[in-house]
């Protein structure tokens, strides 16, 4: 069975949510991961059930399934990215990303999406590590069980240069928080370079949430075009193909925003070939 594909739509931050969501069903993609940010489903916006309820047919119309991506960079904070996070040590601060994320897995919920990805963010400057992995346990923890009271996958993804940035520490957080899943980018498996992507793949059959796949270099945490990297595409391919892996493959070009017009059919028609390649068939 053929690999289903997504695309994020952080790589089309220049377009109207509307139109970005009608280049990518004509593209040939089968669904979406919006990342939910300021001018593409603002979740603090008023209207929200109005708003969801409208995406929700929008996305049917145009056959697109859905992941809910949370890595907006400043919708929570004009002058700090990604802040606050689950580390924060103001529980005030923690708690406006919890209702963040809450509103992500309700969008989820409301549009049948498949899961919602998040992730831990970094500590701040003067906390102690026991402290930060002890607040995000906590948060992942609520996160889940709002997650499970909604029938929503709750996916977490290891961020180079973040608490948790590597399968391994994923694997920590899901061992004290049953019921986490995994949200596995597997361009970060290149840059912490901890494990490889297809073995990634494997080794987390049972857990997989949500994958991203993209270029990338080896130790360099960019986004890169397919081609321009590192990344065996083919081979994390047949690694998904091989563990039967149904949901979305969310391709994640997060600078590719002056050039969606073009990268997003190009990005599906290399991953259609690399498929085609896989088993002989040819173009």
């Amino acid at each position: 069975m053929p690999l289903r594909y997504a695309y994020n739509t952080n790589g089309c931050a220049n377009h109207r949510l509307g139109d970005a969501l009608a280049l990518i069903a004509e593209a040939g993609y089968d669904g979406v991961a919006l990342t939910l940010d300021h001018h593409h489903f603002d979740p603090f916006a008023p209207d929200f059930d109005r708003r969801a309820g409208t995406l929700d047919a929008r996305l049917r119309e145009l056959g697109l399934g859905l992941v809910v991506e949370t890595g907006a960079r400043f919708l929570l904070n004009p002058r700090q990215k990604h802040e606050p996070t689950l580390l924060h040590p103001d529980p005030d601060a923690r708690e406006r990303r919890l209702d963040f994320l809450t509103r992500a897995l309700d969008v989820c919920e409301i549009c049948g999406g498949e899961a919602v990805s998040f992730w831990s963010g970094t500590p701040q400057e003067g906390v102690a590590e026991g402290d930060a992995w002890q607040r995000l346990t906590d948060g992942v923890a609520t996160v889940v069980e709002r997650a499970e009271e909604r029938g929503v996958t709750a996916a977490f993804e290891p961020e180079p240069g973040h608490l948790t940035e590597t399968v391994a520490s994923y694997e920590r957080l899901a061992d004290e928080v049953p019921g986490l899943r995994l949200a596995l980018d597997t361009g970060h498996c290149l840059v912490t370079q901890h494990v490889a992507p297809s073995e990634a793949v494997r080794q987390q059959a049972g857990r997989l949430g949500t994958v991203a796949i993209e270029d990338m270099r080896r130790g360099v945490h960019r986004h890169l075009p397919f081609g321009e990297g590192d990344m065996d595409v083919p081979a994390v391919l047949q690694a998904l193909r091989e563990i039967g892996f149904d949901r979305l493959v969310c391709v994640e070009l997060s600078r590719a925003s002056p050039t969606a017009h073009e990268t997003i059919p190009q990005s599906l028609a290399f991953l259609k070939e690399a498929e085609r390649e896989l088993t002989g068939s040819g173009p």
